[in-house]
């Protein structure tokens, strides 16, 4: 019998390596920019091309390499951090298993100019999936220079699921932005398709944060130190009013590195209870600087998670540590009692031998007599009379209305005759008559049919059609706008403004008209007909928001994402009510639709009770 187990070639396992350091272009980026970092470069320039599935372009003034060096550091398991296993304990870099440049190498094609400092010429380098295609000296500037094309290009499977550029470009300024906050000292610049999105000079922590994340973050930071013998720990967290709902800012490093860590995370939110929301999260930026022999790093590929010894201990420094810059900044809320627009309330008193009151009373006036014989004549009596006279006029109009209009029952949905009368006249009829349709609890729509009778969802039926309009209208020429008065301005993150320039010109298919001002700001000049600006607003923040996350927008559906997001914006909201006119054509557009049952997210909007079914009910 013939021997079944057999070594991988080095390619084969190289590319399966691959598959746990390299998932996307984001962890490239990762890997080099770390590399650059741990070789003393203090200007890092990354350039990308189609969200890094043509280029990623990452350049460094570090230490550089020899020629020798240089290849050697394609070589699985090569790396000049570690020399034993012992050293992963007293880790000082970011890097140190020497798998990175080996699995890069192993599923893209790599060119790498590099020289050593103090050196007049340097080497070029040219691998494809592993193999070594050349190697020459070159004259090229000091430190290294890696250029790595058509990532996943000998990996069909896993380049068919990168998603689309939109959202692989947010992973990419996600993983730039944990780089850029923890490594402040260090000069950054992110160029996307020729288009800069972020130029960040050298500072203090604060001043990446707000370069980085926003202005306005400026005045919502609280500073934090706290130095102890397990650990220090420094940085910022929000005010409670800064906390947000959605797109919070919170970021964890550990010796330099970032870290997901969810018990300190839950630590650093609980100190946040009874000052926000249930449903808002406190934005913070920590680094913990503790001993490398008491972390474990080597955990996984990425090394984002981390084991602390000191865990427990530590948990309770940091929430004290929370907890004092919180009260030591004073943003506990305190009771304040608002005066402003208070009513007066006048004062009675009841030694009536006051000749001159202080404050301007009238002597006379006492809100306990009664209304009877003994009230006092003048203001107050005239004031009594025209509210007697209102009151009788108010009854008498309820009578007369009681006489005039039906009692509030149930009505035949055709005929419109009352059926059911048993409806108390205090409470609200459960029906409005309308016709032949009828609109209930203004959420449905009822109307008879041969069999039966159809139960209409108002909001989901107008989200349907509006979504086919705005699908039709997106190769036409006559694209329907509505110009708002005033423009609103709207401030991005830089992540977010690269997204919009990505998603702009499917926006303008809609009817949004959208102008790039400066720093990020976008003007809302033009909106698709019955959504307001305000709304426009909220929709463009959540499309946002959807893009980043990975959510529906995905491969290649940007554009019917941003119309059911539109759509579901300007239709008809629940507890409006419809005119016969409205709900009629409502009714009639709807059934002109190819699929009038569901909505585009598949949710159903007709159901339809026939005659059978209506009988059951009263067995």
């Amino acid at each position: 019998m013939s021997d079944i187990i057999k070594l991988l070639p080095d390619s084969v396992a190289n590319q399966i390596a691959a598959g746990e350091v390299i998932q996307r272009p984001a962890s490239v980026i990762k890997e080099l920019v770390e590399n650059a970092v741990d070789a003393g470069a203090t200007s890092i320039q990354i350039i990308l091309k189609e969200a890094g599935r043509t280029l990623i372009q990452v350049i460094d003034n570090g230490s550089g390499m020899s020629d020798t060096d240089a290849r050697l550091a394609f070589e699985r398991h090569s790396t000049s951090k570690i020399r034993q296993a012992a050293d992963l304990f007293n880790l000082h870099t970011m890097g140190f298993r020497g798998e990175a440049l080996a699995s890069i190498a192993a599923i893209a094609q790599v060119e790498l100019r590099t020289c050593k400092k103090g050196e007049q010429i340097g080497t070029k380098l040219e691998i494809c999936a592993s193999k070594c295609i050349g190697q020459e000296p070159e004259v090229c500037a000091e430190g290294s220079n890696f250029m790595i094309k058509n990532l996943f290009f000998n990996v069909p499977a896993r380049r068919k699921f990168l998603k689309s550029n939109q959202v692989e470009l947010s992973n990419i300024i996600k993983e730039f932005e944990k780089l850029a906050l923890v490594n402040n000292e260090v000069e950054f610049t992110l160029v996307h398709n020729d288009n800069i999105i972020y130029k960040l000079m050298p500072g203090s922590f604060k001043m990446r944060i707000t370069s980085l994340l926003g202005k306005n973050l400026d005045t919502q930071l609280i500073p934090l130190n706290v130095d102890t013998s397990l650990a220090k720990i420094e940085g910022f967290i929000g005010r409670p009013e800064g906390a947000r709902k959605r797109n919070y800012l919170q970021f964890l490093f550990v010796n330099g590195r970032h870290m997901r860590h969810p018990y300190f995370h839950k630590s650093i939110v609980s100190c946040y209870e009874q000052l926000i929301s249930n449903d808002s999260q406190p934005n913070y930026f920590l680094n913990f600087t503790v001993d490398p022999q008491s972390i474990d790093v080597n955990i996984h590929p990425t090394k984002n998670e981390i084991k602390f010894e000191n865990e427990g201990p530590i948990w309770q420094i940091l929430s004290a540590a929370v907890k004092e810059a919180l009260g030591r900044f004073s943003v506990v809320p305190s009771i304040d009692f608002d005066n402003e627009d208070a009513p007066s309330i006048p004062i009675f008193n009841t030694n009536t031998n006051v000749s001159t009151p202080a404050i301007g009373v009238d002597p006379n006036y006492n809100p306990f007599k009664s209304s009877g014989a003994n009230a006092s004549k003048g203001a107050n009596s005239s004031s009594y009379s025209d509210w007697q006279k209102l009151y009788d006029n108010f009854n008498q109009s309820k009578a007369n209305d009681q006489d005039s209009e039906p009692s509030g029952g149930v009505y035949d949905m055709i005929s419109g005759q009352e059926i059911i009368n048993e409806v108390q006249p205090e409470e609200k009829p459960l029906f409005s008559s309308t016709g032949k349709c009828m609109q209930v609890n203004g959420k449905y729509i009822i109307s008879p049919v041969e069999d039966g009778v159809m139960i209409i969802d108002q909001h989901r039926a107008h989200i349907r059609i509006l979504y086919d309009n705005y699908i039709a209208q997106r190769n036409g020429e006559n694209i329907i706008s509505q110009r708002v008065i005033f423009p609103e301005i709207i401030n991005l993150t830089p992540a977010q403004n690269a997204l919009m320039l990505e998603i702009e010109p499917d926006m303008a298919k809609i009817g949004f008209c959208l102008s790039e001002l400066s720093a990020n700001d976008w003007s809302i000049n033009s909106v698709p007909p019955g959504l307001g600006t305000a709304k426009a607003v909220e929709v463009i923040m959540q499309l946002l928001e959807s893009i980043e996350a990975g959510g529906a927008a995905l491969q290649n559906k940007v554009y019917e994402h941003i119309a059911l997001s539109v759509a579901r914006s300007g239709a008809f909201s629940y507890g409006r009510t419809l005119t016969d006119d409205e709900m009629n054509a409502l009714i009639v557009d709807l059934m002109s639709r190819q699929e009038p049952s569901y909505t585009p997210d598949g949710k159903k909007i007709i159901a339809v009770l026939n005659y059978n079914q209506i009988s059951k009910l009263f067995q």
